[in-house]
């Protein structure tokens, strides 16, 4: 079973270099998110740079450029984290890092954090990718800006080391508007990624709910949001969630996921669902004055009406691959009850196995069969009987010229029958074929051809199994005339289609 969706509450700096600030945010997460237990899952992610090494020498201190200033300005010991890490685990969420120079991930990995976060702008930084995957720590990694070849290098370096990694969609513009978030790029990832678990980094602004709803009914399974607490002195900027902000955020991807429902799986109806469908479904009734026990359900006695009683066989059930009987007599016009019959639901699995049958003498062969093409299973005495008495036939072409690919099982006949309109000429592809025509047989064996005129009355069968080609004019259904006909199965043809998946 997959795990919960993971909600990341990204600190960043929004501690303002307060330990006790942080504290508070990380407490105010836990306060918001525990409703949210265990359906979700939940981590906070801080931020490392080797403040000392990660700035340039030549503009360390310099007030005039913002991100030095904030990043000397809210900078924290490693003493300092280690108790906002423990603080984090002793609320029971998971821990998260994002390093931005190879000593601050090794630093991570030292701490035992539960992921490692590659953050947009180093996305395709090959050194800190190195130090990345030397962690071995579960990767999430955000791809904001970068083209595809670089997304696709990414994952596929991490995905030779055996490194298990989560691809968010992210838009790298702070806060970012609806119009530039580019949520389509989520099916793009599914469509690219199938087997990867995917992920959206939200920076729009923090009351609007829409985009995480959209994110879940694409397929997003982490999640991820600036956060922090304001007081007097703490402004949040303009892509940071206060706590009530978060609750919102929360309640709206629950809400979707409930909307959302199961994936993966068909779902299962509810009792009210099933009840409200089967009250305006048609049931089976009688046709004749008197109905006989014994009796074959088919189309011509019975007929199908609304409404239906509760233990009523419906519409539904009745299907060419399953047989009723009566079991009592029954008059005009009466509900016939599932209670009234005995079904005989083999029919489907024999047309599964002689599918495969047939499928199996088209591979020997090597017959180029179009995928898409239909195949009429012809059974002339029922579906019981196709493998003594019947035909596959495959229908590739039929125009003012006709091709057809015909496949006999091994021991199969063909009964005696004659075409007005066209002529034909088989061409034996594989296997051996017998050709009947008035008082004339002939063997036929691959590369060996026959051509059958029109009015000739001809039958055929095969002792090994045969697939042979049927070049002719065009075939017109009313076309065939069959000596006896009488007891034939109506109707005496079951379509099926022949699929990649079917072809194998």
């Amino acid at each position: 079973m997959s795990q919960p969706p993971l909600f990341i509450f990204e600190m960043a700096n929004n501690h303002q270099g307060s330990v006790a600030h942080g504290k508070k945010i990380i407490e105010a997460m836990r306060k918001v998110s525990a409703p949210y237990t265990p359906r979700f899952r939940f981590a906070v992610k801080f931020q490392y740079r080797d403040i000392d090494t990660f700035i340039h020498p030549d503009v360390r201190g310099r007030a005039d450029i913002k991100n030095v200033k904030r990043f000397e300005d809210t900078r924290l010991s490693r003493e300092d984290f280690a108790e906002l890490i423990a603080c984090v685990r002793a609320n029971d969420m998971l821990t998260i890092c994002t390093p931005f120079d190879e000593i601050s991930a090794a630093r991570i990995k030292e701490e035992k954090f539960d992921y490692i976060k590659i953050a947009s702008c180093s996305f395709g930084d090959w050194p800190l990718m190195e130090a990345v995957a030397a962690t071995r720590l579960p990767v999430i990694a955000s791809a904001a800006g970068s083209d595809m070849e670089t997304i696709k290098n990414v994952i596929s370096f991490f995905s030779h080391r055996g490194i298990a990694l989560a691809l968010m969609h992210c838009v790298g513009e702070y806060p970012t508007p609806n119009e530039r978030l580019q949520l389509n790029q989520l099916d793009y990832y599914r469509q690219e990624f199938p087997d990867l678990t995917l992920g959206f980094s939200t920076h729009e602004a923090p009351d609007n709910m829409e985009p995480v709803k959209i994110a879940v009914a694409k397929g997003a399974r982490i999640f991820e949001k600036h956060v922090g607490v304001p007081t007097d002195a703490v402004t949040l900027n303009g892509y940071s969630a206060n706590p009530q902000q978060v609750g919102a955020w929360l309640e709206a991807a629950k809400a979707s996921f409930d909307i959302c429902g199961v994936s993966g799986m068909r779902y299962q109806p509810s009792e009210k669902e099933a009840a409200d469908l089967a009250a305006l479904r048609r049931g089976v009734f009688a046709r004749p004055d008197v109905m006989p026990a014994a009796a074959a359900l088919t189309p011509d006695n019975v007929f199908f009406a609304f409404p239906c009683k509760p233990g009523q066989l419906i519409a539904q059930d009745f299907s060419k691959y399953t047989t009723f009987t009566l079991n009592k007599e029954l008059k005009k016009n009466a509900a016939i009850m599932k209670a009234d019959v005995t079904a005989n639901e083999e029919l489907h699995s024999m047309v599964v196995r002689y599918v495969a049958a047939i499928v199996s003498i088209l591979k020997a062969s090597n017959a180029v069969v179009p995928v898409g093409s239909t195949c009429d299973i012809s059974h002339h005495y029922g579906l019981r009987n196709f493998e003594k008495t019947g035909l596959a036939l495959i229908d590739c072409v039929n125009r003012e010229y006709c091709k057809k690919l015909l496949v006999l099982l091994p021991g199969q006949n063909h009964p005696t029958h004659y075409h007005v309109k066209k002529e034909e000429t088989f061409i034996v592809l594989h296997g051996d074929l017998v050709v009947t025509c008035g008082d004339e047989q002939k063997v036929l064996h691959r590369g060996e051809t026959m051509t059958v005129e029109r009015n000739v009355p001809h039958c055929f069968s095969s002792t090994m199994g045969c697939v042979f080609e049927e070049i002719s004019s065009t075939h017109c259904s009313d076309d065939s005339f069959y000596e006896r006909k009488d007891d034939f199965v109506h109707p005496r043809k079951t379509t099926v289609y022949l699929t990649k998946d079917v072809l194998g």
